[in-house]
């Protein structure tokens, strides 16, 4: 019987799954996300050389049954990638350019059986417009900490979430993982949620 591992130490993804009824368990990826070079005019490209690596890296900790997740999560505005922030300030800065703009999310997603060697691998885009923010607004977001650990300095699942207007594509891919799109490819590995016991977190 095939074991799903997600290769991540989100909270999000790991709530997403168990949400939509997934028995799974985690294995952290330490994967070096500075070795692959930041390609800004192909963001897809990008975000699925990171999960990519990121399976890759937990493969030969899982067992050998095992079906292993792994996903990235990139925002782009005006065909810049912005990753996580280094400190505050950084934050603020992107934030502030994200103010009232639009900007996209990509969601790459790459799943891979380990006995059998075979892998599928996905990326998911959708449009986010942002109300426009006032200083004292963007530093009390910041001081909630919440944008610390997230790419483009925000999440759609918290306080962030406020400061959306509206989305044009998947809402769970923005937030992380493109549920239905990972549900299909995982039917294909013998995947499947049970539905039955699943309770909502």
């Amino acid at each position: 019987m095939k074991e799903l591992i997600l290769a991540s130490a989100s909270k999000r993804r790991f709530d997403l799954l168990a949400n939509t009824g997934y028995d799974f368990k985690v294995i952290i990826s330490n994967a070096d996300e500075g070795s692959v070079e930041v390609n800004n005019s192909e963001p897809s490209e990008y975000a699925l050389s990171l999960a990519k690596l990121k399976a890759q890296a937990v493969i030969n900790e899982a067992p050998e049954s095992s079906v292993i997740i792994a996903a990235d999560t990139i925002v782009v505005l005006n065909n810049q990638i912005l990753g996580k922030p280094e400190d505050e300030s950084h934050a603020f800065s992107m934030l502030k350019a994200l103010s009232g703009n639009m900007h996209h999310v990509y969601t790459a997603v790459s799943i891979a059986d380990k006995s059998s060697g075979l892998s599928k691998d996905f990326c998911v885009k959708a449009a986010v417009f942002m109300s426009p923010l006032a200083d004292d607004e963007i530093w009390s977001y910041i001081k909630t900490s919440q944008p610390m650990d997230k790419a483009g300095s925000y999440g759609i699942q918290g306080i962030g979430g406020l400061f959306i207007e509206r989305i044009e594509g998947d809402f769970f891919a923005i937030e992380g993982l493109p549920v239905n799109k990972v549900y299909n490819a995982l039917k294909e590995f013998g995947i499947f949620p049970s539905l039955k016991n699943s309770e909502y977190i």
